[in-house]
């Protein structure tokens, strides 16, 4: 395309002239006598280039101050990105600018995204999210490259910016279209802030040898983490994973290491775990050693809840977990463990009879070893491991649905952390179950347990018969309106409403907030553990029942984030910002 912008006295004479390439305002400048072309709208936040000033072959923007090279539209200010230049002929005494269309610049738009991340400029990371889904990227390499950057970036290892990234894969299906950009810049967003002034990650090499015994390296691993050797841990499994090693037995591998304390770090340690595994589900396996080994460490230097009171006294709780664990090992060990379930008849008898769901209440009870019990009975009428951290999860989720407004607000993350370890341990025994796993599923019943006085009174579940999720905005928009947001999401579903819409009401809301670490996790949680279960039932009302509590909970804040994507949306449509809305 070539635009005749004007007669060259024209130029000289005011110094620039615009036009129009299409529908984008251009800009040529008269400066030290040459002609030269770019974009009339900067970068940064579209204001008319032609209103700044033009020194020195730079053209300084008057909005933000941001500056650009008249020649090559290369900006001087990384956060405003480069302007387009055009090139400029004098033809017969007229202006012609060259507007040939311009093909999507990949590598560049991945170098922004890096440079988003390394930064923090969450409007650069959504215009290059933007940019990239319009030219056909597929979000798993958006994502992976963000995974490539959280691991070379973070010495402290996976962390939850990985969480987030790793969750917001996880659900991105289940999102409304137009919500998934949002959901892909609030993962890289939380990324950035998780890995922004820590200092890079220096992974280490696998062992020399390549082919030692299997259960040499699993014995290592679990005494490493063991004795808080995080280097050894990490050159232990990155040496087991570079042998290729099944993607199961890494994974019950580091899940032995994991339950062989109880409840490491809040839960935060599953969850790391099992998302890690997500993540190198979604981006393939040449991401295993990439991003498996960042966990060693955290794993070795975890809190270790057994040496804390809470789970000492007034019950030993640490102890009667370990017990039922090496119980429930060593049943499992000596029978044909195949999948998790010791008698796949007995476990469909089980699940026919809603055995999972009346686990998951008696877990509810008072009484530690009247919880442990129940785990051993519900074995005995032929569950599998899948079914008994699917009851647990339900379980904790519950504690999530039925806590009560009337305690410390904080003590949402309470119930949280049980809630979502939950969840981990379920994802997990679907993807390796193994005897030394499964001890997870007494020691998050433990927790359960331990958090039951958040329920005490525990709120009422709701009995709404209807419920239209439109009405769900306004409990978003103020305080105090928990109850109410899970009672309209229970009658929606309760009225035959489907499951997908209220996931995506959810996750609308979710995104459109300047969400915590928690909240994503709770979400992410709620969606996996919802889908868990039949449609319409109970059982999967109650989850997002307790997703649309803890939202409603925390909600408003300042919606920030949401805010720059309506930006960078508008900007690659051309929008003049600057200009007042029409009423």
């Amino acid at each position: 395309m070539r635009v005749d912008i004007g007669s060259i006295e024209e130029l000289q004479e005011a110094g620039f002239l615009t036009g129009k390439a299409g529908s984008q305002p251009v800009c040529v400048f008269w400066h030290d006598g040459c002609a030269y072309g770019i974009d009339d709208r900067c970068p940064h936040l579209g204001f008319p280039l032609h209103r700044g000033s033009v020194e020195s072959g730079m053209v300084t923007c008057h909005w933000h101050h941001a500056r650009f090279d008249l020649e090559s539209g290369g900006t001087l200010d990384p956060w405003a990105d480069d302007v387009r230049a055009y090139p400029v002929d004098i033809e017969g005494g007229r202006v012609v600018l060259n507007a040939e269309p311009r093909p999507f610049d990949r590598e560049h738009a991945f170098r922004r995204l890096d440079e988003g991340l390394e930064q923090g400029l969450t409007l650069v990371l959504a215009k290059a999210v933007l940019a990239m889904l319009d030219a056909g990227v597929e979000p798993a390499e958006i994502v992976g490259a963000a995974a490539r950057f959280g691991c070379s970036y973070r010495e402290g290892g996976f962390g939850s910016g990985l969480t987030v990234l790793s969750a917001m894969a996880n659900v991105l299906e289940h999102l409304e279209w137009g919500d998934r950009p949002l959901a892909l810049l609030q993962g890289l967003s939380f990324l950035s802030g998780n890995t922004r002034g820590n200092p890079p990650r220096f992974p280490l090499d696998p062992l020399p040898a390549s082919d030692l015994p299997k259960d040499r390296l699993v014995s290592w691993y679990r005494r490493f983490i063991e004795t808080r050797s995080g280097d050894a841990a990490e050159r232990t499994l990155v040496s087991a994973v570079s042998a290729g090693w099944e993607s199961d037995e890494v994974a019950a591998m580091m899940g032995a290491a994991i339950t062989d304390h109880v409840f490491l770090d809040e839960g935060h340690i599953l969850d790391f775990t099992n998302k890690a595994f997500e993540l190198v589900g979604h981006l393939g396996p040449a991401f295993a050693p990439i991003v498996l080994p960042t966990l060693a460490h955290e794993t070795a230097h975890a809190t270790r809840h057994e040496e804390e009171g809470s789970w000492r006294h007034p019950y030993d709780l640490a102890t009667l977990a370990n017990e039922a664990g090496e119980r429930l090992e060593g049943a499992l060990s000596s029978a044909d463990f195949d999948g998790g379930a010791l008698d796949h008849e007995a476990s469909g008898r089980f699940e026919a009879a809603g055995g999972p769901a009346k686990l998951a209440w008696d877990l509810l009870g008072d009484d530690p070893a009247v919880a442990i019990d129940a785990i051993f009975r519900a074995i005995d009428e032929g569950a599998s491991g899948e079914q008994l951290a699917r009851a647990v999860a339900l379980a904790a989720s519950l504690r999530v649905t039925r806590f009560h407004v009337q305690n410390d607000h904080s003590d949402w993350d309470v119930v949280h952390h049980g809630f979502t370890a939950a969840n981990a341990l379920h994802q997990m025994i679907v993807r390796a179950p193994s005897p030394q796993l499964l001890r997870g599923v007494v020691q998050v019943a433990m927790k359960v347990f331990l958090d039951r006085f958040l329920n005490v009174p525990a709120a009422r579940l709701p009995r709404a018969t209807s419920g239209d999720l439109a009405d769900l905005a306004a409990c978003f928009d103020s305080e105090g309106r928990v109850d109410e947001a899970g009672a309209i999401v229970y009658g929606h579903l309760k009225s035959g409403g489907s499951r997908s819409a209220a996931i995506e009401a959810l996750g609308s809301a979710l995104l459109r907030e300047d969400a915590g670490f928690h909240w994503f996790q709770t979400y992410e949680a709620a969606v996996r553990q919802s889908l868990a279960w039949p449609e319409g039932s109970e059982e999967s009302a109650l989850v997002l029942v307790g997703a649309a509590r803890f939202l409603a909970a925390h909600t408003p804040t300042r919606r920030e984030l949401a805010q720059i994507v309506i930006i960078a949306g508008r900007l690659r449509r051309g929008e003049a910002l600057y200009e007042e809305a029409d009423e």
